[in-house]
């Protein structure tokens, strides 16, 4: 089957912020506004469902800059009951939706837009509308060079 977003153990990938994008709520990311936040917080970001810290649903294997925005692998925990149920939304394309929670370190405005510059990151989580209207799990799961990347990006901490 083609364009599966998530395999058989629950893995998917995709993009949970976009760099120079504006979002929904006028935020526009730069480039190197996670590096800090990822540096000092590494493998601690959380994965939850709807930005509920009472719904963690995962793990993020791998959370990277690279030129498009944060790239993200994380996996779902097998036995968790929104876990399971998000793998098979996820897998029937019903929820697709990645939305970032952070912290303003650093920001300036400009044109009525607020421009991110610093961000203290502490979680990702799969929502139903995101923020970022590209900020999606990737349609085909892959372990292409970008997941191979963000990885790298994480073990060199």
């Amino acid at each position: 089957m083609v364009g599966i977003p998530i395999d058989s153990e629950g893995r998917f990938s995709g993009y949970a912020s976009l760099f120079n994008r504006l979002d929904a709520g006028g935020d526009i990311v730069m480039p190197g506004a996670f590096a800090k936040s990822l540096a000092k917080r590494g493998d601690r970001i959380r994965l939850l469902f709807q930005h509920d810290p009472k719904e963690p649903v995962g793990t993020w294997e791998a959370i990277g800059e690279d030129a498009r925005g944060l790239f993200v692998a994380g996996r779902l925990v097998p036995g968790v009951p929104r876990a399971d149920a998000l793998r098979r939304l996820i897998g029937n394309g019903a929820l697709d939706g990645l939305s970032i929670g952070f912290r303003t370190v650093r920001a300036t405005r400009e044109g009525g837009h607020r421009k991110l510059w610093q961000i203290d990151l502490f979680e990702i989580s799969i929502v139903t509308f995101p923020m970022m209207e590209d900020a999606r799990i990737a349609s085909s799961y892959s372990t292409g060079a970008a997941i191979v990347a963000a990885t790298q990006t994480i073990r060199n901490r």
